[in-house]
């Protein structure tokens, strides 16, 4: 067996822990499962992770890394926000469609996680963290294109999450890539109905920009 640095020697195991996971559930995802899939004792495993639930809250921290990576405005510059917020939702269902089995034993952590009350954490974490790269990538997005939220940016970022997460589900059950871009078109549509043109929420209030969409 080669030597690795500690982190090294994690981020083998978590990777082998999520292939497992993509590929057959939680409940196979064993510390045993593990070690057989990164080719190591079980003794290594237990050595760089305190315990199964440790290993699975560094995958779930994985599969949340992974999906936002591509949570970025990738048109320079967007010619509006109704692109740009576009694009940025069009790279997170990239990864998705392209992790199937991610997303769906992503599903069934953050369950796992809500019966256990030891690994709530986990899911806690992992909602905060979509959540903060919601909101920067929807920061971005806003000065790119010159634009302001006329509402607090951690409501319109609640609003992306919970709708990626929804079109997601839908799409774990039925398959259809059709209506899945469907919806996150429709949805892109919704979302630039909360941007403003930079400036107007001082100039006339928000009440009065409610509604308007940005660019």
């Amino acid at each position: 067996m080669s030597r690795l640095s500690m982190a090294r020697r994690r981020a083998q195991l978590v990777r082998a822990a999520l292939d497992v996971a993509s590929r057959q559930g939680i409940e196979a995802t064993t510390v045993r499962a593990v070690a057989a899939e990164a080719g190591v004792s079980l003794g290594v495993v237990h050595y760089c992770f305190e315990d199964k639930d440790e290993l699975l809250r560094e995958v779930g921290e994985a599969i949340t890394a992974q999906n936002v990576e591509q949570l970025d405005v990738r048109l320079s510059p967007p010619p509006d926000a109704r692109a740009a917020i576009g694009e940025a939702l069009g790279g997170v269902w990239d990864v998705i469609r392209a992790h199937r089995g991610a997303q769906l034993f992503g599903v069934e952590l953050v369950t796992s996680c809500l019966r256990h009350p030891e690994l709530r954490g986990v899911a806690t974490s992992q909602l905060e963290d979509t959540l903060l790269a919601a909101e920067e990538a929807l920061a971005r997005a806003a000065r790119a294109t010159a634009v302001e939220w006329t509402v607090p940016v951690r409501q319109v970022a609640r609003l992306c999450v919970a709708a990626v997460n929804g079109v997601a589900l839908a799409w774990l059950v039925d398959g259809d890539d059709a209506a899945a871009d469907a919806a996150l078109v429709s949805f892109a549509d919704h979302i630039t109905t909360h941007a403003a043109p930079a400036g107007a929420l001082t100039t006339v209030g928000p009440a009065s920009t409610a509604g308007k969409v940005g660019g």
